[in-house]
């Protein structure tokens, strides 16, 4: 049975019972009945609505019902797209933020090779400058049978530029102690800056083993050639106990 043929079936029931109740009523005198004659009379009226305008009413129910579902749909489309923009938007922030980050780390490290390739620039030119500006050269100087540490010292601070002469003398002091017949007893390394084998001074001149001239002739061509400069030699030798 349909539920229009049921609420049909209710209103019959109620009409019936209320009819009932007002004959029972005349039948006994009861001052009543003309209220339940008017009760049965408009439950007559109710139960003779017509089945047609019945499914109007209900057909109207079933209207509310699906627009309160389609209303809560809409709510909840409403909510679950709200929410996916939310966290769309928190990983479009982390994943600029982790860009962000990655051109920072690349801006500095540019900036730290850039800062590294200035100064080795920089230790190459004092290393071409302290070359060129050398006051003299080991062939200004006399040749004597022996030199002492004084001596040693006074040829180099004029061959050695002004500004890298105490990184020089840093080495020297270590390596040899002004010593320019200096020989390691393990390496067999020589002179003044200790070159190994010795023989590698040759290409400042003949007299290397007697000559501290040109030793430090030698030694001064190498850490400009090696490092740059003294400095730069120092600054390596301080790290690694050699140069």
């Amino acid at each position: 049975m349909s539920r229009i043929s049921v609420r049909g079936f209710a209103v019959a029931s109620a009409t019936a019972v209320t009819t009932v109740g007002a004959v029972v009523g005349v039948a006994t005198g009861d001052p009543s009945s003309n209220d339940l004659e008017t009760t049965a009379s408009g439950a007559t009226l109710l139960a003779e609505i017509p089945v047609d305008e019945q499914a109007q009413v209900q057909s109207a129910t079933l209207a509310q019902q699906a627009d309160a579902i389609a209303h809560a749909a809409d709510t909840d489309a409403k909510r679950s797209t709200e929410e996916a923009a939310r966290v769309q938007a928190a990983e479009d922030a982390k994943s600029k933020k982790a860009e962000a980050e990655k051109a920072d780390k690349a801006k500095k490290d540019k900036e730290k090779a850039d800062l590294e390739a200035k100064a080795k620039a920089e230790r190459e030119e004092e290393g071409e400058i302290a070359s060129r500006s050398a006051a003299r050269d080991s062939a200004d100087f006399p040749v004597q049978g022996s030199y002492t540490v004084a001596q040693v010292k006074a040829m180099a601070q004029q061959m050695v530029p002004a500004g890298q002469f105490q990184c020089f003398s840093n080495i020297i002091n270590h390596e040899s102690t002004w010593n320019y017949k200096a020989v390691n007893a393990s390496s067999g390394a020589y002179g003044l800056v200790q070159a190994l084998p010795g023989t590698k001074m040759a290409s400042a001149g003949a007299d290397w083993r007697t000559n501290p001239a040109t030793q430090i002739k030698w030694g001064l061509n190498y850490m400009n050639e090696r490092y740059g400069s003294p400095c730069g030699a120092w600054s390596f030798w301080q790290a690694n106990n050699w140069y």
